[in-house]
């Protein structure tokens, strides 16, 4: 007996193409794209503030920029190989140009390689400015962008799909924007980028959460797959909750155990997203409502909402520690 289809599913695509700018806007998800930038703002900021060194504006520009062009092109690529392994099916609200028949699968490999390609020149400029420093995560970033749905061995479907957007739409692209600014390694961008990195995985969970049914029959495996439906909620929840309890134990509990230098109380500022976070998880509980097929959206607005008050929490502690000197 087949399932019954989702009230709010919609089994045709649509092929009536939108304008130009529509259906490229809809092919390279904008919503996903504060993932990888808001580590690279952070990094930079962090830097600047933490770090002590002025910041390098066509370096940060071409870092911002960079991360935006690739993450474009692996968003393009990952729809060509889901749509060619039957996995996208269903039209999502926020995503699935290849899947609605706006662009074609060719249209969409050649863009994708191209973002690639340009974002991998600007990765080139920036390792003339800073050396050798910054290219080994330059070429983990691009490796990882090109393997994640592509290869003998796919990361996003053998269930390392969040291991490899937490390291470099996260941790890594925080670092390296430390290291283009200052040069140097530091264990400071790689910790305290820690929650919003698990922000950023929460957007992919939410993704592979919602097509659980699609990838099993595609025979893919995500962590979602792996860990069922009632899990996947609890996953869900620590990654967006988790975020919160990790800026508390770095404020109050890592001075106490000597770890410097210490996370400004200032970083407090994100719990200004709480609520927020408790209202996007209720949509979790109702897996047949539009709300659940645009959880991966909603999650970006959460991480990109979180990034800014820790950019902006860097800020204000430095304008408080000027006005103290």
């Amino acid at each position: 007996m087949k399932d019954k289809p989702s009230p709010c599913e919609i089994r045709e695509p649509e092929t009536k193409s939108p304008a130009w700018i529509i259906k490229w806007g809809i092919a390279i998800r904008p919503f996903s794209l504060p993932a990888s930038t808001m580590p690279v703002l952070f990094g930079s900021v962090l830097a600047l503030t933490i770090g002590n060194v002025p910041l390098d504006y066509p370096l940060f520009l071409s870092t911002f920029l960079g991360m935006i062009i690739l993450h474009a092109g692996a968003n393009l690529l990952n729809d060509v190989w889901d749509y060619r392994k039957g996995i996208d099916k269903q039209v999502n609200p926020a995503s699935g140009a290849v899947v609605r028949k706006w662009i074609s699968i060719r249209e969409a490999s050649v863009a994708g390689c191209l973002f690639l390609g340009i974002g991998s020149m600007l990765g080139l400029f920036i390792f003339a400015r800073v050396g050798f420093s910054i290219l080994w995560i330059g070429i983990i970033g691009v490796t990882t962008g090109i393997f994640y749905t592509w290869g003998p061995f796919p990361l996003k479907y053998n269930a390392l799909g969040d291991l490899a957007v937490f390291l470099t739409f996260g941790v890594l692209g925080a670092l390296g924007s430390w290291i283009v600014q200052t040069g140097s390694f530091s264990w400071v961008p790689i910790i305290w980028a820690v929650p919003m990195s698990l922000l950023v995985v929460g957007i992919l969970h939410a993704n592979n959460w919602r097509d659980i049914r699609y990838d099993k029959n595609g025979g893919i495996r995500t962590m979602a797959g792996l860990l069922g439906e009632r899990r996947s909620e609890y996953y869900y929840s620590f990654l967006i909750f988790g975020p919160f309890a990790l800026i508390v134990a770095l404020v109050f509990f890592a001075p106490i155990l000597g770890i410097r230098p210490e996370m400004p109380s200032t970083f407090l500022l994100v719990f200004l997203t709480l609520p927020l976070a408790f209202k996007i998880k209720k949509r979790g509980k109702f897996r047949q409502k539009k709300e659940f097929l645009a959880l991966d959206a909603a999650t970006a607005k959460l991480n990109l909402l979180f990034g800014l008050l820790c950019v902006a929490a860097l800020c204000l502690d430095s304008i408080i520690k000027s006005f103290v000197s």
